[in-house]
């Protein structure tokens, strides 16, 4: 039996964000599927069971979707943009887990020549997020694998600080040192798995970098849009109201129209309600990309577009992004893109970004990953 025949029979999990309905989630998830399938693997996505959250917030004990969708009705975006986005956020795995291969009936703990955990925030275990919740088997707990490694997981805003206030890190790192190999996508994981755990960390990028999703996703389909625009890529109500009020202004003296993706915004013209290929799509179609978020950061640079990212530093229990992407900005050469503050969009978006460096360093964070997952499956 050749080596190629003999590998595809090796059964791969991924074990992942996959049933958390955003396009970043999404599209990482399809991104290390395909990295992982490409060196003639057989994978599955694995399922874990949410837990509830250490860091309890006022939507805790209430019907979550009910709160979350009232909570986007309170926002300052139109209505009809309020009402399109609860209705994609309702329909989302309907239309788009299917693509990924899920099942109504989660995969919980099957058997494995390796698991792969990763890629995103499968580390952050220290929030409120309700979907997610302390979950143990997000660091390997009764799995049933031959192998355990993780791709470019991330710990998000958890530091150590965190797991020691909530006596979470002696447990953490008892799960760690069980893993056979650590990767992450940022320094903030890097130091917390090297500080609490006898692993060494080796860095990689996020899968929807690592994948060339441009250049192999037969999926992005060619849109027709006539109009010239820009995309405000965040989540509901993250946008202030100053915010909107700026960008509004900056677009009409641009002569830009304002689309919001993932989000309700009071600064949009209209809400687009797209599958995640036709996302990456939009954003290819794009003057302009104002974020505030990790994945839109990412899409703006694989579509090559002129951008700015908006960081939010956590205060208290708040979630903030300041780690994450500040982190991702910096590795690609890009931390010139980002601000705290709206208002320096303008000086920003004026300094034009040079992308043949930015795919000198992704060809070599591909070269990476490829040899990463090579050695370790």
């Amino acid at each position: 039996m050749d080596i190629e025949n003999k590998s595809t029979k090796k059964k791969i999990g991924i074990l992942s964000m996959q049933r958390i309905k955003n396009y970043g989630s999404f599209l990482q998830a399809y991104g290390l599927r395909k990295l992982i399938e490409e060196q003639g693997y057989e994978v599955q996505y694995v399922d874990y069971h949410v837990e509830e959250p250490i860091i309890k917030d006022n939507l805790n004990g209430k019907n979550d979707k009910i709160s979350k969708a009232l909570k986007t009705l309170e926002g300052d975006a139109p209505l009809i943009q309020k009402i399109q986005y609860i209705i994609h956020k309702k329909n989302f795995g309907k239309k788009y887990y299917g693509v990924l291969g899920l099942t109504e009936t989660p995969n919980y703990n099957p058997e494995l020549d390796t698991l792969v955990i990763g890629s995103d925030e499968v580390f952050n275990c220290i929030q409120s997020n309700k979907n997610v919740g302390y979950s143990l088997e997000l660091f390997g707990k009764d799995n049933n694998a031959k192998k355990v490694i993780t791709y470019a997981a991330s710990f998000g805003n958890t530091t150590i600080a965190k797991l020691e206030e909530h006596n979470k890190k002696e447990e953490i790192a008892d799960l760690l040192n069980k893993m056979d190999m650590v990767s992450a996508r940022d320094n903030n994981t890097g130091k917390i798995v090297e500080t609490i755990s006898d692993k060494k960390v080796v860095y990689n990028l996020d899968p929807v970098l690592a994948y060339d999703y441009m250049n192999k996703c037969n999926e992005i389909p060619d849109i027709d849009v006539k109009e010239k625009f820009i995309i405000v890529y965040a989540y509901s109500n993250r946008i202030s109201a100053n915010e909107s009020k700026y960008i509004r202004e900056f677009a009409k003296k641009n002569n830009l129209k304002v689309y919001s993706i993932g989000g309700a915004q009071k600064c949009a013209d209209k809400f687009i309600d797209c599958s995640p290929f036709e996302a990456l799509a939009y954003f290819k179609k794009a003057e302009i990309v104002i974020t505030d978020t990790f994945h839109g950061s990412i899409f703006s640079i694989i579509t090559k577009r002129n951008f700015v990212t908006l960081v939010r530093k956590s205060v208290g229990n708040a979630y903030g992004n300041e780690e994450k992407l500040t982190d991702l900005l910096e590795r690609l050469s890009l931390k010139d893109r980002i601000t705290y503050d709206i208002k320096n969009i303008d000086e920003i978006l004026n300094n034009k970004i040079d992308y043949d460096k930015v795919d000198e360093i992704l060809k070599s964070e591909r070269a990476n990953t490829f040899n990463y997952l090579k050695n370790e499956l």
